[in-house]
């Protein structure tokens, strides 16, 4: 009888817990269904050694506007970039549509790009800015004295039906950061490129990333960052040599889309061997240090996936109890090749 009357008296508290248990499996289950996504690359983020001298060339130069200047420091960006004691200065600049971030990071100090750096080697990235004009964008880089990383200005040639007709340029900033000029010929590109509205310098099309494995790659940013491939070009011949800058360059390029912002592309090189590997030891206030800024609405959801997948974390979800470079949450992750992103939401994510 005892053991009746105990069922009896237990049964509502079961039927609570077993309710309870139900709706936490619930979202889990959703979860698994639909993989996170993130929704915009926000905008691109490098280190630099001078603030003040970075600001002047790429507004001077290349007409970039600024938009914020912050400087911050404390655990929670401690624990968000894997460096302690760091105090960073940011400053937002805007071209077009799109952003970049510049960080010079006041404590600690950090380490120059190599000045025997190649575009094969696997820390190479850079930003591509759509010109109206490549002649006079050309014409106004030289003005400026501006550092080559090409022989010159490139045309692609038009037996390559993805390039074919495409003008591109690379050039360095103060600090060596790889940068490029591209102007795109009628019927490529986004269409508002093709708009320019009387400006030379138009905004940012994709940041350019070496990548040693193409499909190791896409595991990261398609399946598990969620964005999409946009397009695929197999690149080689004098023009392109002369581009990079290497003999005998031969490139597999991917470019991979989120919902909004500029673009992510992968140059794999086919051709030739020995691109070094980024350092293992890379840390954010290293000057080749460059961060893809990506929005999401939960990024610790993104967490248990980059975990599951065996991906490198610079930090988990960190919680920043002070918002501003405009994120509230966010985590650092690298992809197989060391190249980081920033997966945030706060602020700065205005279209989630």
């Amino acid at each position: 009888m005892w053991r009746e009357r105990l069922a009896s008296a237990l049964r509502p508290a079961a039927q609570a817990l077993a309710a309870w248990l139900l709706s936490c499996a619930v979202p889990v289950l959703a979860a698994a269904g639909a993989p996170p996504a993130v929704t915009e690359v926000e905008s691109i983020a490098m280190t630099v050694s001078d603030m003040d001298g970075a600001v002047d060339f790429y507004t001077r130069v290349l007409t970039f506007e600024k938009v914020t200047d912050r400087e911050v420091s404390g655990e929670s960006y401690e624990h968000l970039w894997g460096v302690f004691g760091l105090r960073v200065r940011a400053v937002r600049l805007r071209l077009g549509e799109e952003q970049i971030e510049l960080l010079q990071f006041r404590a600690p100090g950090g380490r120059p790009i190599p000045v025997d750096s190649r575009s094969n080697d696997r820390w190479f990235q850079h930003v591509a800015i759509i010109v109206s004009d490549m002649a006079a964008a050309y014409a106004r880089l030289r003005s400026f004295n501006v550092r080559y990383a090409s022989a010159g200005p490139q045309r692609l040639p038009d037996w390559n039906p993805n390039a074919g007709g495409i003008e591109a340029f690379y050039f360095r900033d103060p600090d060596g950061h790889n940068l490029e000029v591209l102007a795109f010929p009628a019927g490529k590109g986004l269409a508002k490129w093709h708009n320019p509205g009387g400006r030379l310098f138009l905004g940012i099309d994709h940041t350019a990333i070496v990548v040693s494995d193409t499909e190791r790659s896409l595991h990261f940013y398609r399946d598990t960052l969620g964005m999409r491939v946009a397009g695929s070009s197999e690149n080689y011949g004098t023009e392109q040599e002369h581009l990079n800058n290497v003999f005998g360059a031969h490139l597999r390029i991917t470019a991979l889309r989120a919902q909004h912002g500029p673009g992510i592309e992968f140059l794999e090189y086919v051709t030739p061997a020995g691109g070094r590997p980024l350092p293992l030891d890379t840390q954010a206030p290293d000057v080749w240090y460059w961060q893809i800024n990506l929005c999401a609405s939960q990024p610790a959801a993104f967490e248990l996936s980059l975990r599951e997948a065996h991906w490198q974390l610079i930090s988990g979800a960190t919680e920043l109890s002070q918002a501003e470079l405009g994120w509230r949450s966010g985590l650092i992750t690298r992809d197989p090749d060391g190249h980081a992103s920033l997966i945030g939401a706060g602020a700065a994510c205005t279209r989630i």
